[in-house]
Order: C-alpha cells, then sequence, then structure tokens
C-alpha cells in the first residue's frame, strides 16, 4: 500500500538517526512527550469519548470497552511511565560480554537498536503511548497500526507525541501511525519486509495467530492470557481469597487477569462456597466441573472449551484437581504461557510449581496481575511475550535491542 510505503521509508530514515542519538536527547524527548500528554489531557479525552460512543453503538462488550476508555488518571499513568522510561538506563551500547582470544582479537557483544518495529493493536490506546516511548529510548522507530475503534484516540496521542519529538530534536517520524484501520492495512503492514525489522502484535487470540501465521517479518507473540490461580492443600485460605478476588476482579480485561481457578480437592469443601460466593457477588460467573456445581449451585457446568478461552470478562473457569501434579499439568495443557500462580505455605509444592509450570512468569502466593513491564520496573512494556525467542515476559527496553560483535584486532589475518 502507498501510505506503508510512505511510512516505511520515513520510519526507516529516522531509525538511522535515532540509532545515532544520545541518552539524554532522547531522554528529553521523553520527558517532552509526559509533559505534552497533561498539557493535551482535554484534547485526547475528548477523542477517546468519539471512540467509546462508536464503540458503544457497535455493540461492544463492556471488557473490551474498559481497555479502550482512557480517564485523567490513566493519561497520568501513561505520563508517569514515559517518565521512568527516561530514568532507565540506556540498553543501546552496553557491552554484554567481552573476550580475548589465543590469536589476540578483542570480541565484544554490544546492543543495538532493532531498527524499524510494527505494532499491530486493537482498542488499547495507551499502547500508542507505551510503544512510542519504549520504542524512542531503544533507538528503534516504530510505525503503528491500532483498530477502528481506538483510531481517533491513538491519532490524538500520536500527534501530540510527534509534536513533541520534534521540538525536543528528534525526527517526528521517529512514531508515525497507520491511518487506514481496513484488514488490508494490516496484512500489507505483516509483509512490509522492506522497511520493517520485526512486527509485534498486542491484542486477543484472533489478532495474535493472524500476525504470527501471516507474516513474513519476523513476528513476536505476545497477550494471550488464560492465567491460573492454584490453591493447594496447605494454602492460607484467606490469602487465597484476598489473591483470587484481585487477581479476577480488579480489571478482568487484562491479559494478566486470573481466567481459572483450581483447588486441591482437600481444601476444596471447605475453601470454595465462600470464595465462590464472594466472586458472585462481585458480578463474576462462574463456570465449573461436576465437583464445582456440587459445592456452589449456581456454577454453570464448564465445556472442553472454556478450559481454553480467555474470557477478558467477569466470568472465570473453576476446576478441582487431586494434586500439585494434576495441577501443573492442566495449566501446561491448556495455559497461553502467560501468568500462573500458586497458593501454598509448602516450600517443597511452590519450587515444584515454579520448575514445572511452563509460562513467562511463575508467582508463589501472588497475583497474576503483577505481569506487568510498570510493576517489573521497566515503566512500561511493549507488550508481554508469551514464546520463547527471542524476549520472553514483560518487554522493557533490552527486550527492543539485539546485539552485534565488535572485533578489535592489531592485523590479525587469517
Amino acid at each position: 500500500m502507498y501510505e506503508l510505503e510512505i511510512k516505511g521509508k520515513a520510519a526507516k530514515a529516522a531509525a538511522a538517526c535515532l540509532a545515532a542519538l544520545s541518552s539524554d536527547i532522547k531522554n528529553n524527548a521523553l520527558c517532552s512527550i509526559a509533559e505534552a500528554f497533561k498539557e493535551n489531557t482535554e484534547y485526547i479525552l475528548a477523542e477517546n469519548a468519539k471512540d467509546i460512543q462508536a464503540a458503544k453503538e457497535n455493540g461492544m462488550n463492556d471488557g473490551l470497552i474498559d481497555r479502550l476508555r482512557l480517564t485523567e488518571e490513566r493519561i497520568d499513568a501513561m505520563a508517569e511511565g514515559i517518565l521512568q522510561i527516561a530514568e532507565l538506563g540506556d540498553p543501546v551500547g552496553e557491552v554484554v560480554s567481552e573476550f580475548k582470544r589465543p590469536n589476540g582479537l578483542h570480541i565484544g557483544q554490544m546492543r543495538v537498536p532493532l531498527g524499524v518495529v510494527g505494532i499491530i493493536y486493537e482498542a488499547r490506546p495507551n499502547v500508542t503511548a507505551d510503544a512510542a516511548a519504549l520504542c524512542l529510548k531503544a533507538g528503534n522507530a516504530c510505525i503503528l497500526r491500532c483498530g477502528k475503534e481506538a483510531h481517533r484516540s491513538s491519532t490524538a496521542i500520536t500527534n501530540v507525541i510527534r509534536k513533541a519529538i520534534a521540538a525536543a530534536g528528534v525526527p517526528e517520524d521517529a512514531v508515525s501511525l497507520v491511518e487506514d484501520t481496513s484488514r488490508e492495512s494490516a496484512v500489507a503492514l505483516m509483509k512490509l519486509n522492506d522497511y520493517l525489522d520485526v512486527i509485534i502484535p498486542r491484542g486477543g487470540a484472533g489478532l495474535i495467530k493472524t500476525v504470527v501465521q501471516n507474516a513474513t517479518v519476523p513476528a513476536i507473540e505476545t497477550g494471550t492470557g488464560n492465567c491460573h490461580v492454584f490453591v493447594d492443600e496447605s494454602a492460607d485460605l484467606e490469602t487465597a481469597k484476598r489473591i483470587i478476588i484481585n487477581a479476577k476482579t480488579s480489571r478482568p480485561s487484562v491479559c494478566n487477569a486470573e481466567e481459572k481457578l483450581l483447588v486441591h480437592k482437600a481444601v476444596a469443601e471447605k475453601f470454595l462456597s465462600d470464595m465462590l460466593s464472594a466472586l458472585s457477588q462481585k458480578g463474576v460467573e462462574i463456570v465449573g466441573d461436576e465437583k464445582v456445581c456440587q459445592i456452589f449451585s449456581d456454577a454453570i457446568p464448564a465445556t472442553d472449551e472454556d478450559w481454553e478461552t480467555e474470557y477478558l470478562d467477569l466470568k472465570i473457569g473453576v476446576k478441582v484437581v487431586d494434586s500439585t501434579d494434576a495441577a501443573i499439568l492442566h495449566i501446561n495443557k491448556y495455559g497461553s504461557r502467560h501468568s500462573e500462580a500458586i497458593i501454598t505455605d509448602s516450600y517443597e509444592n511452590s519450587q515444584k510449581f515454579l520448575e514445572a509450570v511452563d509460562a513467562a512468569a511463575v508467582y508463589v502466593n501472588a497475583s497474576t496481575r503483577f505481569t506487568d513491564g510498570f510493576e517489573f520496573g521497566f515503566g512500561a512494556e511493549i507488550g508481554i511475550s508469551t514464546q520463547k525467542l527471542h524476549a520472553r515476559g514483560p518487554m522493557g527496553l533490552k527486550a527492543l535491542t539485539t546485539t552485534k560483535y565488535i572485533i578489535r584486532g592489531n592485523g590479525q589475518i587469517r
């Protein structure tokens, strides 16, 4: 597509400039973005309100509308995340290893920017800010392509960013947003090999699957969060209750929210009646296996499909399991390799869970809601990688770099 050709050429030129910028210039640009968000809050909120209204008219569910919605507090949080990125060390130029060969060659491995990063996302306008700031700090240009549901909001945020960085001496084409929100533009971006170095999808399972299966540009799989909390037989049940309520209800529309609850059979009768009543009182729909339905009469029988579904809503699947091993087997079969938690007072069971569960983030006695770049001290994240190459878990600055070998000699030949 002609638009992508223009944006791709401009981004590639901007990336060459970004790679050579000092940390001070990049940090000043980030601080300018944060200040510009605060100065332009009303403009951003006004555009977001148009997206919200259109989403309601089109029947978008409440969980996705929550992802789409911006508030003054959320814009402040976006600005704070960008300031945190500015305070972090610059990974570009870091020598991560060095050694000397017997022939006298001195070999080092140095971090460098990826180049041009494409990000495809759906109804989450905050991704616009997070992606732009992280890419800039890591010396990358970015081409953003949001869903039509968030296009007014993302356009407003991009406009504010481009103006702020240009005033700070950074090429405005370091950040660009695809104007065409058609499916064709998404497919074309996935195949923009002449200009993109990597593409990262952020959104639901359908988007991620489409990108991973169709992109000719190298892709990083992120996001889908079919997250479990397992309550073992030794768990402190009050602690378990607090964690489960937080993990499920604090913000059910995000990928680190709890979707499934597994409970050891030894504590199921004692624990589940009160636990599920508490969730139900908070509006959570309960689906469960046969044992759960016997304990809690309002539970709906679960299907096989339920165990692998990311609800992104006030809904939870609940299952009674025979052992820690059974919980691990279930999680490794149905989980999305995102975030998993065990509630236990047993060191042995906690270690078994940490070692055997295949996920990017594995917790002992804590909510899955902490899987987040901000909470991990990264300032923000480009996404949460659920694959194993080249990054895994919340992707901060270092995950947006690659390395090259630098070799110094004094006349060696082979």
